[in-house]
């Protein structure tokens, strides 16, 4: 069995066609949407909106951890529009999903990213893809856990819950061989970004359902350039399978 695995695919539609080339399947571990590109800030929905100055203007604000700043930058931006904000985000993410979940093979299996917008998933998933967002499916002879969605954090962004709801959805599994979420566990070698300068949201759930019940992997992304790609946790490998926009490259998986 071989299985090709992608995290944070921000947009990046054309590797997403090629991401399950010589695969049994594709698991795809969220963040479909692209809002803003911080390496390319004249990509994603806020540049298109409001222009590459302004873009630059607000990547700088949160690199420095001004989130307040940011935010009311961000509401007189918004505030400017003819339209209200969430028609003019829905518009703009709904044209992304139309291409890019045009680009899974079959089978895919998808759970969602913090940036996604999961009601409007059912709209988009052809028959070959399987949602999965506290589940569990058997592949191949192992089983494997899906948890989706990030925590609360300053970015404020469309699929955050509390940490007694993502826990719930990582008890809900069980015992599994893989589990797959988008954010990693909270271990701060995975969840630093050393670019972004900043911890990102971690699970405490995942770390305790790891130590519990040591799957023989632990894949996820969120974090786009952690200090630690991949760590060993007691039997469990723990492995960041993004950053797809950047790289375009799955994580292939065979047992």
């Amino acid at each position: 069995m071989r299985v090709h695995v992608v995290s944070d695919v921000h947009g990046n539609s054309g590797a997403l066609a090629r991401a399950g080339d010589g695969a049994d399947a594709l698991i795809c571990l969220g963040d479909l949407v692209l809002f803003l590109d911080y390496a390319d800030h004249s990509r994603g929905i806020f540049p298109d909106l409001f222009g590459v100055a302004n873009a630059d203007r607000i990547v700088e604000l949160r690199t420095a951890r001004r989130f307040d700043e940011a935010r009311d930058f961000g509401r007189s931006l918004w505030a400017g529009l003819a339209v209200d904000r969430a028609t003019a985000i829905e518009a703009a993410v709904r044209r992304q999903y139309a291409e890019l979940f045009a680009a899974f093979p079959t089978p895919t299996y998808a759970t969602y990213g913090n940036v996604d917008i999961p009601t409007l998933w059912p709209e988009y998933a052809a028959p070959g893809t399987t949602v999965l967002d506290g589940e569990r499916i058997e592949l191949g002879g192992l089983v494997l856990g899906f948890v989706g969605g990030g925590l609360h954090s300053p970015m404020r962004t469309p699929y955050e819950i509390s940490e007694e709801e993502y826990a719930a959805k990582v008890e809900a599994l069980g015992e599994v061989d893989i589990l797959c979420s988008h954010i990693p566990p909270e271990v701060p070698e995975l969840t630093y970004d050393t670019v972004a300068r900043r911890f990102e949201r971690g699970s405490t759930a995942l770390l305790d359902a790891i130590r519990r019940t040591r799957p023989r992997y632990a894949l996820f992304g969120h974090v786009h350039q952690p200090l630690a790609r991949r760590m060993r946790i007691g039997a469990t490998e723990c492995v960041n399978v993004g950053h797809f926009a950047s790289t375009g490259r799955p994580f292939a998986l065979e047992w």
